[in-house]
């Protein structure tokens, strides 16, 4: 277990690792044991010898001679609880940079050391050396990146490294490793941040190949059976209570109770504003799907303008479509809808984006959006309306992606989100009650999950 905080400028604050224990991965689990602060991605590894490694990257909060200034091992001892003996830098990586994601293995007398290199965007790549001995000096693969498709910029699976080596019970090799499965011409990754496997072989030389690569490939043989039933089933959240369906996650607080309650409907307590930067009542869950329909129905009765509902297409804080339900400054309730659509700092709160439509006071709102591939269009629907309605023109959802997400050197990873939110910039705590939520997956050409 470890954390990886970053200041707004970039530099790096002390990243402490954790260890923590169980008989049985379903718990219960220890406590966690405090390893150190030296660098974030570690991991153990397990010598034949009854040894135990530990490995993580190191930063230097210097930048002598780089931030990313390593792979650091040292012995862990259980008995202890804590790390042993001497500690050294045993690779400092290529020329491509920001070294990471280190993961030892041993085969045949042979210490394989996989790091991923590159950062998070498109020079991503995992990187292989070997030695016969565990401190090193440890000398680069032959093709030194065996997973990247840094030189392949019209390869399917992009920002391809950070990967993991696993064998199976019947002798087949493979490679998990982070992705990335751009649109548009501009390479927009919407799903963020996602994980694919690949095909790999051991050389008559003890060295690893991912087959076909280095550059990843879309369609990989598993023994398995494919099934994507659940991958393409619509999802129906109901909010029965008492808590929120895992498929959701919130910003921040550490208190959910201050900005939602689930029960016969999930109930968002009106706080800060959709893009500010401390306490939202903000509740959604991730898109899947390159192209799909979501849809709620909102109960909500604001006062004026400071208070506002609804539906909204979701990257951040500064990157998001908000479809509200809401009111003017004498009190008319309307539906308005916001935007930010640009990357820290450029990104701006833009309203309105359409014309605002006046609604009745009282009554239930359906709103609805759909995405198809880069394509946004908000609906909604009045108490009674059978019919669905568009407002608002066609907005440009890819910029709801890593690319636009706010670290524009090497990327974010968190991908696009749909879902609602409540505000009272009035500190009156004004609740919006929200009967359901959809999520349906739509079949369409922007879908490149069978490319």
């Amino acid at each position: 277990m470890y954390t990886d905080v970053k200041r707004k400028d970039g530099s790096f604050k002390d990243t402490p690792n954790y260890i923590v224990t169980a008989e049985n991965f379903k718990g219960p689990w220890s406590d966690p044991i405090y390893i150190n602060s030296s660098g974030f991605d570690p991991s153990l590894f397990h010598d034949d010898d009854g040894k135990k490694w530990f490995v993580n990257m190191l930063q230097d909060h210097r930048r002598r001679p780089r931030a990313f200034a390593g792979i650091r091992l040292q012995e862990f001892s259980p008995d202890a609880g804590k790390l042993v003996g001497p500690s050294k830098t045993i690779f400092y990586g290529t020329e491509l940079d920001l070294v990471e994601g280190p993961h030892l293995y041993k085969r045949n007398g042979w210490y394989y050391l996989l790091t991923a290199e590159g950062g998070t965007a498109y020079e991503h790549a995992c990187t292989l050396a070997r030695s016969r001995d565990i401190w090193g000096p440890y000398e680069l693969h032959p093709q030194k990146y065996i997973l990247t498709s840094k030189d392949a910029p019209f390869a399917s699976l992009q920002r391809a490294g950070h990967g993991d080596i696993v064998d199976t019970p019947d002798g087949k090799t493979y490679l998990v490793h982070l992705t990335g499965r751009p649109i548009t011409q501009a390479r927009r990754c919407v799903l963020g941040r996602e994980t694919a496997i690949q095909q790999a072989y051991w050389s008559d030389d003890d060295w690893l190949y991912v087959k076909s690569g280095p550059v990843p490939s879309l369609v990989v043989d598993l023994p398995a059976q494919r099934d994507e039933s659940a991958y393409w089933a619509e999802q129906v959240y109901n909010f029965e209570g008492p808590t929120l369906p895992m498929d959701f996650q919130w910003l921040r607080t550490p208190e959910p109770e201050r900005i939602f309650s689930v029960k016969d409907g999930l109930h968002l307590i009106g706080r800060e504003a959709i893009g500010s930067w401390f306490e939202q009542a903000l509740v959604a869950r991730r898109q899947t799907h390159f192209s799909y329909d979501a849809e709620t129905v909102v109960d909500f009765s604001p006062a004026d303008e400071r208070q506002f509902a609804g539906l909204t297409a979701y990257y951040c804080r500064f990157n998001f479509f908000y479809l509200t339900v809401t009111a003017d400054a004498d009190g008319q309730r309307e539906l308005l809808i916001l935007s930010s659509e640009a990357s820290w700092p450029e990104g701006r709160l833009q309203f309105p984006l359409a014309d605002p439509i006046q609604i009745p006071a009282t009554g239930k709102v359906r709103l609805a959006l759909s995405v198809r591939g880069k394509q946004l269009q908000f609906k909604y629907a009045l108490d009674g309306e059978k019919e669905l309605k568009h407002i608002g023109p066609v907005y440009d959802a890819s910029i709801l992606s890593d690319e636009c997400g706010g670290h524009q050197a090497h990327g974010s990873f968190t991908g696009a989100f749909v879902g609602v939110a409540a505000s009272d910039l009035n500190s009156l705590e004004k609740t919006a009650s929200f009967d359901y939520f959809v999520y349906r997956p739509v079949k369409h050409e922007s879908d490149r999950y069978d490319a």
